[in-house]
């Protein structure tokens, strides 16, 4: 890497580190507090919550290290009217020893590390790699995890048609078969949202092959992760979607989700915001079904949050406008490119600030 590049990697990073270090810090300077005795105050603080991430016995360690680097003894005495002086200079001691704390701590790390990559993996199991083949439809989807598991959920698969609940047996082999499409992001980041994830590709799974409504579907769900969300601190924001070819309707419910984008061949804007709750803060939560037709020349975009919050270095946030004018100034492109350039642009806006939150974006073209 080139040294700028070096530099640039170790801005970030420390960022990061001292993000983790400063969540429990008061930074704030109180009325009639002198800025030396603030600063100290920060300093002790910073230095508590260092001491607070590691395990007992390499706290200890580290205090050690640190007197022995701060700490130099001297004994003397006189003996026949002569003074002797022994000193012990104990910093390479003390320097080892906290050399010794960072290699117990790079280890774990490592452990971690690849523990993550294992579930990574498995995570990118549950989702496609390639998005099917859909009548009526081209579609396109990529997701950018903040850290190496995400929350971010997003799927696209075929579905026995809700005709089939009235039908009989023999007349539902014939049945005109539907799309699920699903975009969902689970409240936190890294594993704990990963794991809720898993859980929510799982339930949905298993309860579209199950005969029933979009409502039913989605109100199954929300029961099933009221059960698994700490009383409602572990929700997931979701827009689940039935999608049929050969009316080219698209059903939907937006649980709480970031408003999707529907823009017309026309150039005129549409929100899908029917719903109602995030899934699983009230699990007796009525859900109010939209409906819509993807004709030829529509666009469709579904995103999560961290699309549209992404910030650069100013601090400024990316918005939906930004995204709309891509759409606009690209509508004839198809929809691999189109999310290519979104991608781009993103990135672009971003340039060196960390990656906040999970990106996703599925962007569909009515065919």
């Amino acid at each position: 890497m080139e040294l700028n590049q070096l530099w640039e990697q170790f801005r970030t990073e420390a960022r990061a580190s001292y993000g983790l270090y400063s969540r429990e810090i008061e930074v704030t300077q109180k009325e009639g507090v002198r800025r030396g005795r603030h600063f100290s105050g920060v300093a002790r603080q910073f230095f508590w919550a260092i001491l607070e991430k590691l395990s007992p016995a390499r706290r200890v360690l580290l205090l050690i290290s640190l007197a022995l680097m701060v700490f130099n003894p001297e004994f003397s005495w006189t003996t026949n009217g002569s003074q002797h002086v022994i000193g012990f200079d104990l910093r390479l001691v003390g320097g080892l020893l906290m050399f010794l704390v960072l290699i117990l701590e790079v280890a774990d790390r490592v452990v971690m590390k690849r523990d993550l990559q294992i579930a990574r993996e498995i995570q990118m199991w549950l989702l496609p790699a390639n998005p099917p083949q859909v009548p009526g439809m081209e579609i396109a989807f990529a997701t950018r995890p903040a850290n190496t598991v995400a929350g971010d959920y997003y799927d696209v698969f075929p579905r026995l048609g809700q005709a089939s609940v009235e039908q009989a047996p023999r007349e539902r082999a014939s049945t005109e078969q539907s799309y699920l499409l699903a975009v969902a992001d689970v409240a936190g980041k890294s594993i704990p949202a990963a794991l809720l994830m898993a859980t929510f590709q799982a339930s949905l799974k298993t309860l579209s092959a199950t005969p029933s409504s979009l409502g039913e579907l989605v109100g199954g769900m929300n029961r099933y992760a009221c059960s698994n969300s700490q009383s409602g601190l572990r929700f997931t924001t979701a827009f689940i979607a039935e999608y049929e070819p050969d009316k080219r309707t698209l059903t939907f419910i937006n649980a709480g989700h970031n408003q999707p984008i529907l823009r017309r061949k026309s150039g005129v804007i549409e929100r899908l915001d029917a719903g109602g709750l995030p899934l699983g803060i009230k699990a007796d939560a009525p859900y109010e079904t939209g409906m819509v037709t993807l004709q030829a020349g529509d666009w469709l975009l579904v995103f999560t949050d961290g699309v549209v919050e992404a910030i650069n270095e100013p601090g400024v946030e990316y918005g939906e406008e930004r995204l709309i004018a891509i759409v606009n100034g690209s509508a004839e492109i198809s929809p691999v490119k189109m999310l290519s350039r979104i991608m781009v642009d993103l990135d672009s806006f971003a340039g060196n600030t960390p990656q906040q939150d999970d990106i996703t974006c599925l962007v569909i073209k009515g065919d």
